[in-house]
């Protein structure tokens, strides 16, 4: 099956309610404990997050590790809001008044480069026309021996593959949510197109390895010193 792509940003209001409210336990806990097995302890550390969305992966960070330095960036407003807010709600549990939201439509920013100790990014690679542009962000942004964790959809095979998934794992989900779902699943990439896409930028030392029935994950270190 051909990848059939969708809009880059999630900002609409009602998309993003839908999306900060459905159930991302799973996968949000996987993508985490796939991180930590690549960096267990991340206490001050510089940590960015590419493509936050409602912000529950820096949150969730933030909590285990007040110590860290986090940071996460969207293009969306609607969906930075809903992370502003959640940070807020819980402000008083977080060391330093949590992490940072910065809004920034990728390739602009004003990020200084070589700067980041640890590059995450959770489902961000499918919504992207040109997927390049979160390959150089991570080469610009990182420093020598950075660790980067990404993971993202994995395209099923057929149209009805794409369904039966969404059916398996989103039924109880909001109407919004399940379209979505369904065309980020028929926007998402192959590995061996991901590995093409490291190859390109010269990070092939990157491992990608298919972590369930509809993620892939990529993950390993930049080329330089250690953090």
């Amino acid at each position: 099956m051909q990848r059939i792509t969708e809009p880059e940003l999630m900002d609409d209001a009602e998309q993003a309610a839908a999306y900060a409210a459905a159930d991302f336990s799973a996968p949000n806990s996987l993508f985490i404990e796939s991180l930590l097995a690549l960096q267990p302890d991340l206490n001050h550390l510089s940590v960015l997050d590419i493509g936050c969305g409602p912000g529950d992966i820096c949150l969730a960070l933030a909590a285990q590790f007040p110590d860290a330095r986090i940071c996460g960036i969207d293009g969306s407003v609607a969906m930075l809001d809903i992370a502003r807010q959640q940070r807020d709600d819980r402000n008083s549990g977080l060391h330093g008044g949590g992490p940072e939201f910065l809004h920034y439509v990728l390739p602009e920013h004003d990020l200084p480069a070589a700067s980041v100790d640890v590059i995450l990014s959770n489902s961000l690679l499918h919504h992207l026309h040109e997927p390049q542009v979160l390959w150089q962000s991570v080469i610009g942004l990182g420093r020598p021996g950075c660790r980067v964790c990404v993971m993202d959809l994995l395209r099923p095979d057929s149209i009805r593959q794409a369904r039966e998934i969404v059916n398996r794992h989103a039924a109880d989900e909001h109407e919004v949510l399940k379209r979505d779902f369904y065309h980020s699943l028929l926007a998402a990439f192959r590995p061996a197109e991901v590995q093409e896409q490291l190859a390109a930028a010269s990070l092939s030392q990157l491992e990608v390895r298919v972590v369930s029935d509809r993620h892939l994950l990529v993950s390993g270190c930049l080329p330089g010193g250690s953090i």
